[in-house]
């Protein structure tokens, strides 16, 4: 059994910062996973906010280019999402994805949320 854990989530002033973390549980090779960060606030859909592929390369939506830094440590079997200069547009359900050959797996969110 996989399990995908995301922490770090809360309630924070624009401008403000917060730092998630994506733990998974062993059972698949970490290190040869692409890894993402998605997000779906209310009444909308879930969103691609950025993903880290396991050569390390980053991609990320365009509306937190700039703010918002993905990273991972494989011997951690951790995924994290640095967020800086928050608005009231990141509110949202932020979700954690690991996937490969032939496993995809997601975490149950962490709620972020940022007040104006």
């Amino acid at each position: 059994q996989v399990e995908v854990a995301e922490s770090g989530g809360g309630s924070v002033q624009a401008g403000g910062s917060l730092r998630l973390s994506c733990l998974v549980s062993s059972g698949i090779t970490f290190s040869a996973s692409g890894m993402g960060w998605y997000r779906q606030a209310p009444g909308k859909q879930r969103e691609l906010v950025a993903n880290i592929t396991r050569s390390g390369i980053v991609n990320y939506a365009e509306a937190v280019q700039g703010r918002f830094t993905i990273s991972r440590i494989n011997a951690k079997n951790t995924l994290y999402l640095q967020m800086n200069s928050l608005k009231s547009d990141d509110t949202a359900v932020y979700y954690c994805n690991v996937a490969g050959a032939w496993w995809d797996y997601w975490g149950q969110g962490t709620q972020v949320t940022v007040s104006s």
